[in-house]
């Protein structure tokens, strides 16, 4: 019914383009044989149309849902992603933190090592200090004369060479402490008694009994003291 319909209007077109008195006729009769035509199919033509239209709509409706799934998806991919990066990056920052930290510790103790590898050897050569110093206090001032002269040949070269070790010490950063008179520092100096005595402030050393060094400002050995204290009263 439908097909029939469809050539009845193409013949109707027809008809219409030609403008003589008999297709114009022939066109009223055909009109009026199309009408109950197309009152019977164009009911059947909307209610197709109105399905078609109802179907597209219900396909966008059943593609939404799975929109919806692949963006949530999405979503939580880049969450996902977006904790790894910040785990990562933590990661990197207390890995270089690490790093920093291990090179300056390790250029501190470079540094350390050029200042205080000589320490054993160092304190080797204080005893040999300490014998040159107990050597020319020994000699009595009053018999290095000309008169003398052997001694006085050995006396002025022990003096020289104590004074010669004693440049290459402060050469190298070692420098002599001989605390007499001053406060009592327990980071350099050991007291080994402490006794009254006149003059001398509480606290102070009295008597040395034998003087320290610092290598860099570090304490080779401590120089050994006696304290002061307060009189009896």
């Amino acid at each position: 019914m439908a097909s029939w319909c469809v050539r009845a209007v193409r013949q109707s077109y027809s008809v219409v383009a030609s403008p003589s008195p008999i297709r114009c006729q022939q066109a009223r009769v055909f009109s009026l044989s199309l009408a109950p035509c197309l009152s019977r199919a164009l009911p059947r033509l909307l209610c197709t149309a109105a399905q078609q239209k109802n179907g597209q709509r219900s396909e966008e409706e059943a593609s939404k849902p799975e929109q919806s799934a692949a963006e949530k998806t999405l979503v939580e991919e880049k969450i996902q992603l977006e904790e790894q990066l910040k785990e990562v990056t933590e990661k990197f920052k207390r890995a270089l933190a690490d790093t920093e930290n291990l090179r300056t510790r390790s250029k501190k103790m470079v540094e350390d090592a050029k200042l205080y590898g000589i320490q054993g050897f160092c304190k080797d050569l204080l005893e040999v200090a300490d014998i040159l110093e107990k050597a020319t206090e020994s000699v009595p001032k009053e018999e290095v004369t000309t008169q003398n002269p052997h001694l006085k040949n050995l006396y002025d070269g022990l003096v020289m060479t104590e004074v010669q070790i004693q440049k290459l010490f402060t050469k190298h950063g070692l420098v002599k402490l001989n605390p007499d008179g001053q406060k009592f520092d327990p980071y350099e100096h050991e007291a080994l008694f402490h006794t009254p005595m006149e003059g001398k402030e509480p606290g102070t050393v009295a008597v040395v009994t034998k003087v320290g060094y610092k290598l860099h400002g570090r304490t080779l050995r401590p120089a050994l003291v006696g304290v002061a204290k307060a009189p009896f009263n």
